[in-house]
């Protein structure tokens, strides 16, 4: 009778733990959220289509996730070939060599199941190891299931840059900012390709230095349009765009769209890693408009130089909602670190009052907001600022936290050339 009980017991819980699993649903990782490494040649990760064209092995094909319970893990790929192939998979530490049959369509190939003991961040890593035909294999989606998917987190979305984070400043209450100052310093090894580090943003606009490729870095200034421009410039009416005044020897400047619209200028400068640059914002109104110029301290010539100046429309008010920002700009190298540096901001007023600003509110965008993307923070340390995101690492700071750093109690020295 006692045996009966016993196994009645054991048989209520396995159909409660099934039950149980079978109310967790799939997790789909779609196949255009993936990232290859080192770079992203000989595959291309589709938009629409996902991986595709899959015809070097000298990367990995990399898919990550958060989980936030522990238990089984069974993984599934949805793939095809132009001909019979083999790629190995690895998660986890378990690693399994599959077989991509030749098929037009899309097949469901069970990969293998793996034991997720603790939360935390996790890769799908696909190599290609043999293959008969052009391709190693086109990737549709990765589908995860069992009790470690319960929670978990991924990017659903074709969106693959990192989330964009942000410094906030506060400016004490009925003090005009004429005058905006910061720093920046991007430590070694974290100046990623596709990286805006934006040193002195505000209400029309941002100034900062970007990495745009393996050749090219750029300091930028840009101001907006007035009022709810549309995406094209072309269409803004004359009296909302923003002017160019004037812009420095070797700087390119032009009107800009995609992203609201304005005018834009950038200088070709080969910043470095490691070193510190100064930035300056100066702001003029005048009636119903506003005169912005931005200028860059070059440290080899020991002068600042004027980027660009523009004159901003149905605006004739200080610079407001001071702030800085880290930004992923490319989609290719989404998943790999980066952090910047931010400190020594000050602003001075139209009276003539230096004030430092040592503290900052913490803000991120969309793409963190909806948790698509989990892996950003910030701080102060060692006297800066700090901002980072990507890498797929726990964030170290939410929306709204506030964060401190000493005082210097020294204003910036400032001495413009003459012009």
């Amino acid at each position: 009778m006692k045996q009966n009980v016993l196994f009645a017991t054991l048989l209520a819980i396995c159909f409660t733990a099934n039950h149980a699993m079978a109310q967790i649903p799939p997790a789909v990782l779609p196949g255009f959220t993936a990232y290859a490494d080192p770079t992203e040649e000989n595959v291309e990760i589709s938009s629409r289509s996902g991986v595709v064209n899959w015809t070097g092995n000298s990367n990995t094909v990399n898919f990550y996730f958060h989980a936030a319970s522990t238990g089984p893990l069974k993984v599934t790929m949805q793939a095809k070939s132009d001909a019979a192939s083999k790629i190995s998979v690895t998660v986890n530490g378990a690693e399994k060599i599959v077989s991509i049959p030749n098929s037009t369509d899309y097949t469901n190939i069970p990969v293998l199941q793996t034991n997720i003991k603790k939360p935390g961040f996790y890769c799908v890593s696909l190599k290609g190891l043999e293959k008969t035909g052009h391709v190693y294999a086109d990737v549709k989606s990765i589908t995860l299931n069992g009790a470690a998917v319960k929670n978990i987190q991924f990017n659903a979305k074709p969106w693959r840059r990192a989330a964009s984070v942000h410094l906030n400043y506060p400016v004490p209450e009925g003090k005009n900012v004429e005058w905006f100052y910061g720093e920046i310093k991007v430590p070694e090894g974290e100046d990623q390709l596709g990286t805006y580090f934006m040193s002195c943003g505000f209400h029309r606009g941002y100034f900062g230095m970007q990495v745009n490729s393996p050749t090219e870095r750029r300091v930028i200034f840009s101001v907006w349009d007035a009022g709810g421009e549309p995406d094209e410039r072309s269409n803004v009416k004359y009296e909302d765009q923003v002017v160019m005044l004037a812009k420095g020897d070797s700087v390119y400047a032009s009107g800009f769209g995609g992203e609201g619209t304005g005018g834009h200028s950038h200088w070709v400068y080969n910043w470095k890693a490691g070193q510190t640059y100064r930035f300056l914002m100066h702001s003029v109104p005048r009636g119903t408009t506003t005169t912005y110029t931005a200028y860059f301290y070059v440290p080899e010539h020991q002068e600042w130089k004027l980027i660009a100046s523009f004159r901003a429309p149905k605006d004739g008010k200080y610079m407001g909602h001071l702030y800085s920002f880290l930004e992923n700009f490319s989609f290719e190298n989404g998943h790999i670190g980066r952090k910047g540096y931010f400190g020594n901001h000050w602003i001075k007023t139209n009276t003539g009052e230096w004030i430092e600003l040592t503290k900052a509110k913490f803000t991120n965008d969309a793409t963190a907001k909806a948790k698509d993307r989990i892996d950003y923070g910030g701080g102060a340390e060692n006297g800066w600022f700090y901002l980072w995101n990507s890498g797929f690492k726990p964030a170290n700071a939410q929306y709204g936290d506030m964060f401190e750093r000493p005082t210097t109690g020294k204003h910036p020295e400032i001495v413009l050339p003459p012009f």
